[in-house]
């Protein structure tokens, strides 16, 4: 698991690529997405469903998650069907040192 370091306040994109096994980017049947703020609390997104999990073409998919908190924050992609597929990673958000 990666982990890059962010602010309280930013906008973290996370990406996902799906590909066959010769590794054409394809559709899955299904795209889930989740995350875990450093509280705990998980949020979770279907593709077709939630707008938040966006399709920016074949087999490319993202969700921008505005970070609130200080600690790890984890996340998921998940795919089933054509195109089963699963992938986790984090990152981390710093506290301020500032107060606005």
């Amino acid at each position: 698991m990666a982990t890059t370091s962010y602010d309280v306040g930013d906008l973290v994109r996370c990406s996902a690529v799906f590909t066959d096994y010769a590794g054409a980017v394809l559709d899955p049947t299904v795209v889930k997405f989740r995350f875990i703020k450093p509280s705990g609390s998980i949020t979770r997104y279907t593709y077709g469903t939630d707008a938040q999990l966006v399709k920016d073409s074949v087999g490319h998919y993202h969700v921008d998650v505005s970070v609130d908190a200080t600690g790890e924050w984890k996340y998921r992609w998940q795919s089933t069907g054509v195109g089963q597929a699963a992938e986790e990673s984090a990152f981390f958000v710093r506290e301020s040192v500032l107060t606005v």
